[in-house]
C-alpha cells in the first residue's frame, strides 16, 4: 500500500450500511488480536512450565491451529474497508477520475467473485465437521487432545461472508462514483496525499474532527 488511506461518510443509504457493518468488522478485528495475545500468554504458559516444572502445556500445537483462522482471517474486512490491506498502488495511484472508479470497481468485482466461492467451499468443509450426533457435535478433531474442528472451520465461512457484505457496498460505491463522476464518494477507501495524512494526524492529536 502506497500510502493511508480515508472512508467518507454522509447522510446517504449507503455510508449508513457502511456504517452499520463497521462495529462488527471491529469487533471481529479485535477477536483477532485477543487470539493473538491469547496464544502469547499460552506460548509464555507452556514454556515456563517446559523449564521450571517439566510440564509444558499439553495440546499447545492443538490450540494454535484452532486459533490460527481467527488470527488470519476475522480482521480482513475490517483492513478492506478503509484501504489498509495489501495492494500495489504503483498503477492505480496514477489514475484518476472514472478510469480510477473502473479500475477499483472491476477489482473489487473479481475479488468478490473469488470470495463468494471461497465462502461456498468453506461452508461445504465446515458442514462435514459438524454433526450433532456426535460427541461435542464433531466428526473430526485435533491429533493430541481431540478440540473439536468445527468452531474454528466456522470462522472461515462467516469471515468471508462479512468480508463479501463490505465488499458488495464498496463495489456499489465504486459504480455510484463512475456514473456520477463523483471526486470523493462514500464509503470507499480513498488514498490520501502525504500532506492530507499529516493534516489528519495533527487533527487527531489536537483532538479536534
Amino acid at each position: 500500500m502506497a500510502g493511508s488511506a480515508a472512508v467518507l461518510e454522509d447522510s446517504s443509504l449507503l455510508s449508513r450500511f457502511d456504517r452499520a457493518l463497521l462495529p462488527i468488522e471491529r469487533n471481529c478485528a479485535l477477536l483477532s488480536g485477543l487470539a493473538i495475545f491469547s496464544l502469547m500468554f499460552l506460548a509464555v504458559y507452556s514454556v515456563t512450565g517446559r523449564k521450571f516444572f517439566a510440564s509444558p502445556l499439553a495440546g499447545y500445537v492443538d490450540y494454535i491451529e484452532a486459533a490460527m483462522p481467527i488470527i488470519a482471517i476475522m480482521g480482513v474486512s475490517f483492513v478492506q474497508r478503509d484501504g489498509t490491506h495489501i495492494r500495489m498502488d504503483i498503477l492505480v495511484s496514477a489514475l484518476k477520475g472514472r478510469v480510477l472508479w473502473l479500475f477499483e470497481l472491476l477489482s473489487v468485482l473479481f475479488i468478490l467473485l473469488l470470495i463468494s466461492a471461497l465462502t461456498w467451499g468453506a461452508w461445504e468443509h465446515f458442514d462435514r465437521s459438524f454433526d450433532c450426533a456426535r460427541p461435542l457435535c464433531s466428526r473430526d478433531s485435533s491429533v493430541d487432545i481431540g478440540l473439536p474442528l468445527w468452531p474454528s472451520k466456522l470462522v472461515v465461512p462467516v469471515a468471508f461472508g462479512i468480508l463479501a457484505l463490505r465488499l458488495c457496498l464498496q463495489a456499489v460505491g465504486y459504480a455510484r462514483a463512475l456514473v456520477l463522476g463523483l471526486e470523493q464518494p462514500v464509503a470507499v477507501p480513498l488514498t490520501l496525499s502525504m500532506a492530507e495524512q499529516a493534516e489528519l494526524e495533527a487533527r487527531a492529536l489536537n483532538g479536534t474532527d
